[in-house]
């Protein structure tokens, strides 16, 4: 399956904003997608709370993984941005 390492652009890192946003992005996608930190465990990105359990700050790094490279772009994107400016 794809995937792709990501910069967390947001300055509060994947919290509770962030988290909503990617989530609902997800859900909406309709295939599984995946988020997690390098070498852990991935969480269900259709999840803010697993989302938010990662922990990652700004500027860490985290994997993204889907089937659809549409949606892995747009997953992509969103945690490369600040979603809290």
């Amino acid at each position: 399956m794809p995937t792709k390492n990501v910069v967390v652009g947001s300055a509060v890192g994947l919290h509770a904003r962030p988290a909503a946003l990617i989530a609902q992005a997800a859900a909406e996608a309709g295939v599984p997608v995946t988020i997690a930190n390098p070498g852990g465990t991935p969480v269900d990105a259709g999840s803010a709370l697993m989302i938010m359990t990662l922990g990652a700050k700004a500027g860490a790094e985290v994997i993204v993984e889907t089937a659809d490279e549409a949606t892995l772009s747009t997953i992509a994107g969103l945690i490369e941005q600040d979603l809290d400016a």
